[in-house]
């Protein structure tokens, strides 16, 4: 349920903010693009920092759980103050838009690092962290589908014909969504798994080894490029609807059948690797994902019905390889522990959630770019053909080149189901050992 609500937020900043700020704040797209690229150099310093942070963490409700109940109202605070608008001259307008968009990034790293981490801590068994991953990305889906069905109406009601006032409100509710599903989470939830770190060194030395660790770097870039992809159809949605297909009136819908989709794609994950590689499946699933994306360019837009079946095709085909990919970090945290004898869980988590950011801050930057190269002007009634067409492209033919792309760097992902039973095996040997010393260190300590 935790996942649930971060989607409350989640998903409002990657299909709204982007067109938030061009089309209701009055940022440029040039300077929407800048900042967020610009804001993930925090992150750069800010994740690997949370990560460390957590790995160290120890407290009566446990080592990830905290987070939840410590983060959650900040986090749903930031989501509010995101889609504010101040009465400010354009410079304070700029100003106030990198503030509270770092402050919400910033709230994001530190409740979402720990929760990704805590599913290590709830199971070691890799079949079952899939499945764990399939339910928490359907019930994630589930908050996305909440925010594609009301967000909109919420800015229609509250705000009453004035746009700026019903985006505030919308996301005040989101917000608040997001922080009563927090507390559940943190209320419901027991860490079970958590594996101790003998050897603890600093964030930098963690850092510099788990950099040598192949499986990470590969999981690392698949992050960065995907995130890359999914930005740019995310973000050029609603201009995708409104601009290219002309039809405002069906957002609400579009996004509603896409979020379903989603759903479906995620719990019907799992059953797929019951006799197959987790890399493999996911290259298969990445490269239709890729074909079907860039299909819908060749579809005429006055051919509703068609956009609308590739548009659920896609949506299942590409949420299904999310929780394979997530599953698959938690493997390179095993990986880990085996290799080095250290375990980074945190680490790990938290330098690929920055991997996600960059790429959403490539993407984010692209997306608004393109737009200002194009000649896209905010609020306009008729836009450039050129801009039109660079919409077109972004929501569709870049994603699926980009999408299979992942094929390519996945084939050097190397752990396949007989290495992670070899790995699962030395794991419950070495919990085992460390039974056996527990007594001894103890009579030594007694002696």
């Amino acid at each position: 349920m935790g996942d649930t609500g971060c989607n409350f937020v989640w998903q409002t900043v990657m299909l709204f903010l982007a067109y938030f700020y061009t089309d209701i704040y009055g940022l440029s797209p040039a300077h929407m693009g800048t900042m967020f690229l610009l804001v993930r150099f925090i992150d750069a310093v800010t994740d690997p920092l949370m990560g460390s942070i957590v790995d160290r963490t120890k407290s009566k409700h446990g080592r990830y759980r905290p987070y939840l109940l410590w983060m959650a109202v900040p986090f749903g605070l930031a989501c509010m103050l995101a889609f504010f608008t101040p009465d400010f001259g354009e410079t304070g307008k700029i100003a106030y838009a990198y503030a509270s968009y770092i402050f919400l990034t910033l709230m994001y790293t530190a409740i979402n690092v720990p929760y990704c981490a805590m599913a290590n801590a709830l199971t070691n068994d890799s079949k079952e962290r899939t499945s764990l991953q399939s339910y928490r990305f359907a019930l994630s889906t589930a908050g996305g589908l909440v925010v594609a069905m009301v967000a909109l109406p919420l800015v229609d009601v509250i705000g009453q014909g004035d746009v700026q006032k019903g985006y505030l409100g919308a996301m005040a509710i989101m917000g608040l969504g997001a922080i009563v599903l927090f507390f559940y989470s943190f209320a419901n939830t027991k860490e079970r798994c958590v594996a101790e770190d003998e050897h603890q060194q600093s964030v930098w030395a963690d850092l510099k080894l788990l950099m040598e660790n192949n499986q990470w770097r590969v999981l690392f870039i698949v992050n960065v490029v995907l995130l890359t992809g999914v930005v740019l159809k995310g973000a050029s949605t609603m201009y995708y609807v409104n601009v290219v297909l002309g039809r405002a009136d069906i957002a609400t819908l579009f996004m509603v059948v896409g979020m379903i989709a989603n759903i479906i794609g995620a719990i019907f994950s799992a059953p797929l690797l019951g006799h197959f590689d987790k890399a493999k499946v996911y290259r298969v699933l990445i490269i239709a994902s890729g074909i079907l994306s860039a299909a819908l360019f060749m579809i005429e837009p006055s051919n509703i019905v068609m956009i609308f079946v590739l548009v659920i095709l896609l949506g299942v085909v590409q949420m299904s390889t999310t929780p394979i990919l997530w599953s698959m970090m938690s493997d390179v945290v095993d990986y880990e522990k085996t290799r080095s004898n250290r375990s980074l869980n945190g680490m790990v988590f938290s330098t690929n959630l920055f991997a996600i950011k960059l790429g959403i801050a490539i993407g984010g930057a692209a997306v608004g770019w393109s737009l200002a190269w194009s000649g896209y002007v905010g609020g306009a009634d008729v836009q450039t053909e050129s801009a039109i067409m660079s919409i077109n492209l972004l929501y569709t033919v870049i994603p699926g080149i980009i999408f299979i792309s992942l094929a390519v760097i996945m084939m050097f992902y190397q752990l396949d189901n007989q290495k992670l039973e070899k790995i699962k095996a030395l794991l419950v040997l070495e919990a085992k050992e460390q039974e056996l010393r527990k007594p001894v260190a103890h009579n030594a300590e007694l002696g």
